[in-house]
């Protein structure tokens, strides 16, 4: 029997896949992020790119990509945010990624501070990544302030104003595009860094005469990485598309 229609069904999934954006793929399965994690592909800022795209940027194959994504574990279901209340999006970053990030760039101020007391001599590159961190801590407690104190009641007023038929209060910013479009830069800036600080350190990789507090960073900061990329995700592709297209629904 001719394996040809299965090679052909085989080619035309891949191609399919390979077709649509990183951050749908992620939308639709969660499950897919930890994969674009394992290859450094960028489904939050850089999400409305394809998979064929981002592969070919990285110098990946495509067709390794999918069929990892093939095998992954969906593991515990997560909820899809795309049909919910805005409000509880909202209020789920905050309380999940907003709360993490601050909690983990405390912990890893003080944990670098540590290891470059013991190997900041034979290891130059610490200093820079401490440097990286500490504007990450700056800008990022003043993003998230942003959100918590203006962007996210903002939105909470108009989905509450949208549920009741009444017109939403003016807001100071005008349209809420202007806010949305400045967190989305403040988002950029943040993976950059990121990027840079797996660049200087040789994607984390811990040298011979690290100590034990020397790969607790280099583990930690990574995962800090995943779960900015995670509440951007959330951000750029959920909760402010949608509330672009809410305050829309009053033009």
């Amino acid at each position: 029997m001719s394996t040809l229609p299965n090679v052909r069904k085989s080619a035309g999934l891949i191609s399919s896949q390979a077709g649509r954006s990183l951050r749908d793929l992620v939308l639709e399965n969660p499950a897919a992020a930890p994969v674009f994690e394992t290859f450094s592909l960028d489904y939050c800022c850089g999400g409305s790119q394809t998979l064929a795209e981002a592969c070919q940027s990285a110098n990946l194959s495509s067709e390794d990509v999918i069929a990892r994504l093939e095998q992954c574990d969906p593991g515990i279901p997560q909820k899809d945010w795309r049909g919910e209340p805005l409000s509880d999006l909202a209020q789920y970053i905050v309380d999940k990624h907003h709360a993490f990030t601050r909690s983990e760039i405390a912990r890893l101020q003080d944990l670098i501070a540590k290891v470059i007391s013991v190997h900041g001599g034979n290891h130059p590159e610490l200093s820079s990544v401490r440097m990286i961190l500490e504007s990450v801590a700056e800008e990022m407690r003043q993003h998230m302030w942003k959100e918590e104190n203006i962007l996210f009641p903002h939105i909470a007023r108009m989905e509450e104003a949208a549920r009741i038929r009444r017109r939403p209060p003016q807001s100071p910013f005008g349209t809420v595009q202007n806010p949305v479009a400045m967190m989305i830069m403040e988002h950029d800036a943040a993976g950059q860094a990121f990027q840079k600080m797996r660049e200087i350190t040789s994607n984390y990789a811990v040298p011979q005469d690290g100590c034990a507090s020397y790969r607790a960073l280099y583990q930690a900061l990574p995962e800090l990485a995943a779960d900015l990329h995670q509440h951007i995700h959330l951000e750029n592709n959920i909760l402010f598309p949608r509330a672009i297209e809410l305050e829309g629904q009053w033009s």
